[in-house]
Order: C-alpha cells, then structure tokens, then sequence
C-alpha cells in the first residue's frame, strides 16, 4: 500500500508540475517580469507575498530577493527549468502530505474523491492563507516574515483540519467545529504590510491575485485527480507472484 502511494504521489507531483509550470508561463510569469521593472521606483522590499508561504503555487518557484551577491537562474531556459524543477518538487511534497492523511486518517484517495482532495488542499494552502495574505508581486511592501510564516501556517492547518473533520465525522458538531477552524485564523487576522509608496499599478497587482488564485486551483485540480487516478491504477493491478511461490 504505502509502495503505491508513493508512486502515485510521484506521478501525481509529476502532473500537476508540469500542469502549472505552463499555466504560470503563460499567466503568472509574464506579470513577474513587468512588476520588476517597477522595484526600484521606490524603497520597497521585494517578495512575492508568502516566503514562508513559499507554498503559494505560483510564488514559490518565481519568488526572490534581488541582492547584488545572490545567485539568481538566468532568464530563459535556465529560469524555465529551476521553475519546473521547484514545481515538481513541491507538487511531491503536498502529493506525500495527501498520502499521509490518507493513510492515517483511514481516507483513501480515488479518482473519484479526487476532486474533493483537491478542493480541500486548494482551500487549505492557497484560498485561505489568500484571504489575509494576498499573493504580492516584487516591488510590493511586505509584513514581518516570521509573523506571515505564523499566520500562514495556522490559516492552513486549521483549513485543512477542518475538512479532515467534516470527512471523517458527518455530524453538525463536526460541521461546526470545522467551521470555527476555518474562521479563527481570520478572526486573528494577518500581519499587514506598511503603506509603503510603491511603483506597481493596483490593475497590475488585481491580475496578479487572480492570476495566483486560478494557478493554485489549478494545481490543486490537478493533483488531487492525477494522484487518484494513479491510486486506482495500482490498486486495480494484481500482486505480483513471488517466482518461487507455487499456484
């Protein structure tokens, strides 16, 4: 069991890699580049919003810090490929969290629960850390990163946890607890950014909220049917025979 969804984990981080990589080369990259021409219209830090979040889907392999010393991929192929790279990467490492809470949670995944696997993970990482911390461009002021981290860990725990509770318990407590979880990061509420002066139009700033929003469904999608389909796949094989084993 655990061989098989370690491979479907793989193929289904493969997939959703891939998936977004194209999407943010189309969509999310091309706004990265104009809001660099912007950063050095004014005193601002640089990030997309969420280093800790460095699990937003589609800041995660583009976000940076321009220093002088810091290495940085060369734009082109190379920058395309580290992109695609981080992508895979971390598309295996949330496929391998689904994996665990499938297995511990007694949840199996399928394809057709896929969807709902997915829809919880985009909620859990990408929607609710969203709503307090929106996706932010390079040139944008940013709040303390230990504060965001915080934050942005409990927005995503506590969503999560939510649907692990309405999954396992059809009850109107479970209802209504995990209601409360998904509102009490909120009711905390985030670390704001200082007002500073920045160079970046807000239409600009808008299209890239949404273009991240529609990333990290994406992605979710993506791995949530992929990882269930593969899951399927291997559970509808027959066990391999040992060669000394006897019929």
């Amino acid at each position: 069991m655990f061989r098989n969804l370690f491979l479907a984990a793989l193929v289904a981080a493969l997939c959703a890699g891939l998936v977004t990589s194209a999407f943010q080369a189309w969509r999310v990259t091309p706004l990265i580049f104009a809001a660099e021409s912007f950063e050095g219209s004014g005193e601002t830090h640089v990030h997309a919003e969420g280093e800790a979040p460095a699990h937003d889907e589609a800041t995660a392999a583009t976000a940076h810090d321009h220093g002088e010393d810091e290495w940085m991929p060369q734009d082109g192929f190379e920058r395309t490929a580290y992109t695609v790279l981080a992508n895979v990467l971390m598309a295996a490492g949330y496929a391998l969290i689904i994996g665990a809470v499938s297995v511990v949670f007694n949840l199996p995944v399928t394809f057709a629960n896929g969807l709902y696997w997915g829809f919880a993970g985009f909620a859990a990482f990408t929607l609710a850390p969203a709503l307090g911390l929106p996706p932010g461009m390079p040139g944008m002021p940013v709040a303390d990163t230990l504060a965001r981290q915080i934050w942005w860990f409990t927005a995503a725990i506590s969503t999560g946890a939510a649907f692990i509770i309405v999954a396992k318990f059809r009850a109107p407590w479970a209802l209504a607890l995990a209601v409360a979880l998904i509102l009490l990061p909120h009711l905390i509420a985030a670390p704001q950014a200082p007002d500073d002066p920045t160079g970046v139009p807000p239409r600009m700033t808008a299209e890239f909220v949404s273009a991240v929003l529609y990333n990290g469904a994406i992605f979710w999608v993506v791995l949530g049917l992929a990882f269930g389909r593969m899951a399927d796949y291997l559970a509808a094989r027959p066990a391999a025979i040992p060669s000394g084993a006897r019929a």
